[in-house]
């Protein structure tokens, strides 16, 4: 948002604060409270606390982590537990681990406020284990059992929605006598037919059958079937078809957002919750890890150009040379590697069908690697008058590019084959093999070929 959007949305905001009636959304009070935090702080605060309770919680989950934190330490246990009734359930569960992260006695502070309902939900919806679809599903859903007419489904999500119980609502479920799923009927469909019909009576049309997670399904599977079937929500299920809750596409957005960002963090040798927590020493602690590795590797390079002292001595060309090779070595194997995780991370390759994607990441490696031997080569012997030089770094440049192609691949597959995070390590040994290979093959080369 523009600054002069912000500004406007925080002028309509002040005026509808003053009238009682919010029309703005969450995020665009979000927007303008971030703005205010980095302006004019005492103003927040104060704006903060004008929030009617029944959008106070989306606001909170609009704002970035950091401003989130301070926000919620500056509210009340009972205006929080306001916030939460007024959330659907996912967004509630999400909310109170927000506040236990700041303050665990505050969060046991807020849950006793809370009403008994909304704490038994979130209770539960707080027992799945995060890597499981049930930790992401929301209990409000509208379903409606076979042997009901369709009038009187109707008639009660007029009654639910008039009292704000449902939001969102796009699907009618329909369940028999113990909550089992029988079918998912989109409301367009619904209003065609005869309102005197009962659910039983035209949910044997096959489109109408229900596509449905486990509570326990793996979060990749769950996102998969988002994109396998175009699913804009999702019913949840128990091991005996109970229906339990639902998932929303915003959920699963959000999982999407998470996991790339996991995956970016993890190729740079970070992690994620302590950048985001901030705390200098442990983020100091965490990335010297990974630097200390680094230097490792760096010294077994070193150790390899070590091994042709002699040669660099009689040959200065080559230590000007030697960094180019290294360096789109590492570049191309960067490349390939970024490829192979993503793809790991969709699921469109795995150990046993790796073959076709690491021959073809070899291949363009290798076609990449002649196409700038035959460019470097003729720069080294125009540079340095030399055309045996020329040959010695587009030989090298042939053999780098290839091996950054081959582990370029591997490494990943071979990590997720032994149970590891293939985002987590991998540009490390990548690197290692890039620079090894690199500087072995240059200077190797080199002292066969150049010096007598």
């Amino acid at each position: 948002m523009e600054k002069a959007e912000v500004l406007k949305v925080g002028h309509v905001l002040r005026a509808e604060l003053k009238s009682g009636e919010i029309s703005l959304h969450p995020s665009e009070i979000a927007a303008y409270l971030k703005y205010l935090y980095g302006e004019e702080r005492e103003e927040f605060y104060e704006l903060l606390r004008q929030l009617p309770e029944d959008i106070l919680g989306e606001v909170l989950l609009h704002l970035p982590e950091n401003i989130k934190d301070d926000a919620i330490e500056h509210l009340s246990a009972k205006r929080l537990a306001k916030a939460l009734e007024e959330l659907d359930s996912d967004d509630a569960v999400d909310l109170v681990k927000d506040i236990e992260s700041i303050d665990e006695e505050l969060e046991r502070a807020v849950l006793e406020n809370v009403d008994k309902q909304t704490k038994e939900e979130i209770e539960e919806l707080s027992s799945y284990d995060e890597a499981h679809a049930g930790a992401y599903m929301q209990t409000e859903v509208f379903k409606a059992y076979e042997d009901e007419t369709i009038e009187q489904a109707i008639e009660r999500l007029r009654r639910l929605k008039a009292q704000g119980e449902l939001s969102n609502v796009h699907q009618v479920y329909v369940v028999d006598s113990e909550d089992r799923l029988k079918a998912i009927i989109p409301l367009e469909d619904l209003i065609l037919y005869d309102f005197n019909k009962k659910f039983k009576e035209i949910i044997q049309d096959k489109r109408y059958e229900p596509i449905t997670v486990r509570v326990d399904e793996p979060v990749h599977d769950l996102i998969k079937k988002f994109e396998d079937y175009d699913l804009a929500v999702v019913a949840v299920v128990d091991k005996d078809g109970k229906l339990l809750g639902r998932i929303t596409s915003d959920d699963i957005i959000d999982l999407i957002e998470e996991q790339a960002t996991e995956q970016i963090y993890n190729l740079a040798g970070v992690e994620e919750e302590v950048e985001e927590d901030g705390d200098l020493k442990e983020v100091t602690k965490k990335r010297a890890w990974w630097l200390l590795i680094n230097l490792g590797t760096a010294i077994l390079a070193s150790f390899v150009i070590g091994l042709f002292d002699q040669t660099i001595q009689k040959y200065v060309a080559l230590a000007v040379l030697m960094p180019i090779v290294a360096s789109m070595g590492g570049n191309a194997g960067t490349q390939t590697l970024t490829v192979v995780v993503r793809k790991l991370a969709l699921g469109e390759i795995d150990w046993q069908n790796a073959k076709q994607a690491l021959l073809q990441e070899t291949m363009i490696s290798f076609f990449n690697g002649l196409i700038f031997a035959v460019v470097m080569g003729a720069i080294a012997w125009i540079w340095f008058h030399d055309p045996m030089l020329g040959v010695v770094i587009a030989l090298a440049m042939v053999i780098n590019l290839l091996a950054a192609g081959f582990f370029g691949a591997v490494i990943p597959l071979f990590l997720k084959k032994i149970g590891s995070d293939p985002a987590v390590g991998s540009s490390v040994l990548l690197t290692t093999v890039t620079d090894v290979v690199g500087f072995f093959a240059f200077l190797g080369l080199a002292k066969m070929m150049l010096v007598h």
